[in-house]
């Protein structure tokens, strides 16, 4: 009985390390708030899938982005104020004209992101994955941290 035992919590394990494992958000009500437009302030979105979703203007403000899959999401004139965008993918993103003040970045992928006219004073960036051009014409101030 006991080899089986062990025989079967090892097959378990094998079995769950082979799936693919799907992140989700903490909330996933919030998270439809947010793709219906609606303002989501200190929302937690973390790990939540936004992959080429149209936010613009979104009102983000100290929401939990941390892991989040922001790729190609258009985030034009979003405010993202003390948002925890750690580790987040915001790959080829369109973040022009967005305020990220005081907001953590810390190794976000910001590879390919337009950040035209982006307000970053404050921001955490240490970690950053960005080309020369991504952060090229943000806004970035005396107050960010790198």
């Amino acid at each position: 009985m006991r080899l089986n035992l062990l025989t079967t919590v090892a097959l378990l394990s094998t079995i769950s390390l082979a799936a693919p494992v799907s992140v989700k958000a903490a909330n996933p009500a919030q998270v439809q708030q947010v793709r219906e437009g609606k303002a989501c302030v200190g929302c937690d979105l973390s790990g939540a899938n936004f992959k080429g979703v149209h936010l613009l203007g979104a009102d983000l403000r100290n929401a939990n982005l941390k892991g989040a899959n922001l790729e190609a999401a258009n985030l034009e004139g979003a405010d993202l104020t003390g948002a925890n965008l750690k580790s987040a993918n915001l790959k080829e993103a369109f973040v022009n004209s967005a305020t990220l003040k005081n907001a953590n970045l810390t190794n976000a992928d910001l590879r390919n992101a337009n950040l035209d006219s982006t307000e970053l004073q404050g921001a955490i960036l240490a970690g950053v994955k960005s080309n020369s051009s991504s952060l090229a014409n943000a806004q970035r101030g005396l107050g960010s941290r790198e």
